[in-house]
């Protein structure tokens, strides 16, 4: 089991724009100190598609090196091109990923025959766990059902990321046996409920400890509980809608001391409004002192 809680990780940069390793390993440890189960490197919220391959391979090494045994490393190695995805997964085998994390092939629209035969061939990589991730929002399809099925018979597809608020296809993917991991973190709760394993959320970057134990409430049947914490959470779900991500995520660590540095070009940083709600957000969840007007 990769965990219950993974936690989609920025990536910190410098003044100058590149990798800042230091802080990444920081980072790492202090979110596994705080209720992340693992990590998942280079992902949408790690701005990959602004990485080099020399940048993932070393954020790989950077993570295993922070949280050592007690968490998991799961490397996001997804691409709209299966030979490069092959050649990423190959790379994060190499560097001792615990498991792999797959978006559907995005802009060049595949039919689901060609989504099942993308995650066949990066799959076939490695012998590590692989999380297929389903987010139509982004990609512009939905992997349905009868897909997942046929995703569900590839021998080391354990788990799903699911960014689709349908409860009925999310049950249909803990009914194949496949491990459920909430990937809109406002999910975590009701997937929990249906008999999905937890989330790979970029909220427990702030309100780990919380998520796990709302995680853990669910799982003992005290759903009483889990639910009142799930309403204590709405501020960070608030939060996570301010801005495109990492936009927002990364404004709210920089705010909390976590100093991870600016983005990318396509992305920006947040406008003055944004980061004044970002800050409301987290004086709302008690993770800052009210502003002194």
């Amino acid at each position: 089991m990769l965990g219950e809680v993974l936690t989609a990780t920025v990536t910190p940069f410098d003044a100058d724009g590149a990798v800042d390793y230091d802080r990444y390993r920081e980072l790492c440890a202090f979110l596994v100190d705080n209720g992340s189960d693992g990590v998942v490197v280079n992902g949408t919220t790690g701005e990959a598609p602004t990485l080099s391959e020399e940048e993932r391979v070393q954020l790989v090494r950077a993570a295993l090196e922070a949280v050592g045994d007690k968490a998991t490393v799961i490397a996001g190695t997804g691409t709209n091109s299966t030979a490069q995805s092959i050649h990423l997964t190959e790379q994060a085998h190499e560097a001792g990923a615990n498991g792999i994390l797959v978006v559907t092939p995005y802009y060049n629209k595949p039919p689901p025959r060609g989504i099942v035969e993308h995650f066949r061939a990066v799959a076939a990589a490695t012998d590590r766990p692989v999380i297929a991730y389903n987010i139509p929002g982004r990609v512009v399809i939905n992997i349905e059902p009868e897909t997942m099925a046929e995703l569900a018979e590839i021998p080391n597809v354990t788990a799903v990321k699911q960014s689709n608020a349908d409860l009925g296809q999310a049950r249909r993917i803990v009914e194949l046996g496949l491990d459920l991991y909430a990937g809109d973190d406002n999910l975590v709760l009701p997937f929990v409920e249906l008999g999905g394993l937890g989330g790979v959320c970029v909220h427990t970057h702030v309100v780990g400890p919380q998520v796990k134990e709302m995680i853990r409430l669910a799982r003992a049947g005290d759903l009483e509980g889990a639910r009142r914490l799930d309403e204590e959470l709405a501020a960070a779900y608030e939060l996570i809608g301010v801005a495109t991500g990492p936009i927002q995520i990364k404004t709210a660590l920089n705010l909390l001391g976590h100093e991870v540095g600016g983005l990318r070009l396509p992305l920006v940083e947040a406008s003055d409004e944004e980061v004044a709600q970002i800050r409301g957000c987290l004086e709302r969840l008690k993770l800052l002192e009210p502003a002194r007007a």
